[in-house]
């Protein structure tokens, strides 16, 4: 039996590099929403699909699988909707980065210093006294409905404003509050919680409503746990561990590079 060679040329390659990216920023979707078997799930599905289809082209079941295909599709786009649309963005403002650091003026850059200066002061005080807290800084994506879910405020970052919002037992201690353009929109808003197994099993429920935020928006979201006064910061998913004393830093070169 001889088997013929085809060509392989760069379009090929380029092609084969295309799926490759696809399916791998399908995987970070679907494990950062705590499905990452059902991207395998996908997969094999996939691979069947095709097998049936174009290898052993058998018509009856390729046209039903083509069914079953076209109706997933809709289903996954309904289901992970807000995974979708944080791709799309993240997509788009690798594109724009540069030229939306080159729109910001040094009034602005200065404001932004003050406000994180706020911030790390009331946390560094509120670590010390392991006063639990949960502080969202806004990105670029809209945070409207968890603002909605809180306590309206519009008031300027203020440290002892922010101490006094998380002092035990008062009414908006517990939850979440939201910074946004320089302003402190909400408090005691409710954020969505990380379905992520593989948190450590240290990290209580304010770690997993930031690493939550995290992995949904843009956002930088600070942690000041109530038992241990140490402080977390969650981005992009990953929540780690900072000092006091690099706190400005860390938020500072993330809300930069956001």
């Amino acid at each position: 039996m001889h088997f013929m060679a085809l060509p392989f040329g760069f379009k090929d390659a380029i092609d084969i590099l295309l799926v490759a990216i696809i399916l791998y920023e399908t995987y970070r979707l679907l494990r950062r929403s705590g499905a990452g078997n059902l991207f395998w799930g996908i997969l094999s599905f996939i691979i069947v699909w095709f097998l049936v289809s174009f290898v052993f082209q058998l018509d009856l079941t390729g046209a039903l699988f083509d069914r079953i295909i076209s109706v997933g599709a809709i289903a996954l786009i309904v289901i992970f909707q807000e995974e979708i649309r944080l791709f799309f963005y993240r997509l788009g403002s690798r594109f724009s980065s540069m030229s939306l650091l080159r729109r910001r003026g040094a009034q602005e850059d200065t404001a932004s210093r003050q406000q994180i200066l706020e911030i790390a002061q009331a946390c560094r005080h509120m670590a010390s006294t392991k006063t639990g807290a949960l502080i969202v800084m806004a990105g670029e994506v809209s945070l409207k409905e968890y603002t909605d879910s809180g306590e309206r405020l519009d008031a300027v970052v203020s440290a002892r404003l922010i101490e006094n919002i998380f002092f035990k037992n008062t009414p908006l201690h517990d939850g979440a509050l939201i910074i946004r353009d320089g302003k402190m929109k909400a408090a005691a808003c409710i954020l969505p919680v990380s379905k992520n197994q593989s948190i450590p099993q240290r990290y209580g429920l304010r770690h997993r409503a930031a690493l939550g935020l995290s992995e949904k928006t843009d956002a930088t979201c600070i942690v000041v746990s109530e038992e241990t006064g140490h402080i977390s910061v969650a981005k992009q998913g990953k929540i780690r561990e900072v000092k006091v004393e690099d706190l400005f830093l860390v938020l500072h070169s993330s809300t930069t590079a956001s």
